[in-house]
């Protein structure tokens, strides 16, 4: 094999070796405008997930501000219907029981307890 045969050799290696280098880097620029296609995708959702996440702590700060000003309302008529019914009690302790003493708990009748029998731990069995 003669220095020219190599030479065309060695030329036709370069000339593979070039194309080779082209093709991969069409597929990287295809690759990359993928890849900045799909970033934007991501950003695109990322900006609805976070005006989602504000729409949803706006929805719960006014759920919370209607129950808490239902509660305040329901107080007041509360206080209302008390103070219409017994102006003198409508603001003292005794609100909770209407006025009414509370009874002392009455003692079990003798009768109502159980036999000791039945209260004891049973048997072992060997």
């Amino acid at each position: 094999m003669g220095m020219l045969e190599h030479v065309r050799i060695l030329e036709s290696k370069v000339d593979k070796e070039i194309e080779l280098a082209k093709r991969l880097m069409e597929e990287n620029a295809q690759l990359r405008e993928k890849a900045e296609g799909y970033q934007k995708q991501i950003d695109d959702r990322d900006a609805i997930i976070q005006a989602y996440k504000e729409e949803q702590r706006a929805i719960e700060s006014g759920i919370l501000s209607a129950l808490n000003r239902l509660s305040q309302f329901e107080d007041s008529i509360e206080q209302k219907t008390r103070h219409q019914e017994d102006p003198d009690t409508a603001d003292s302790p005794e609100e909770e029981t209407r006025g009414e003493p509370i009874a002392p708990a009455e003692p079990p009748d003798e009768g109502d307890e159980e036999p000791a029998s039945e209260l004891e731990a049973p048997e072992e069995q060997d």
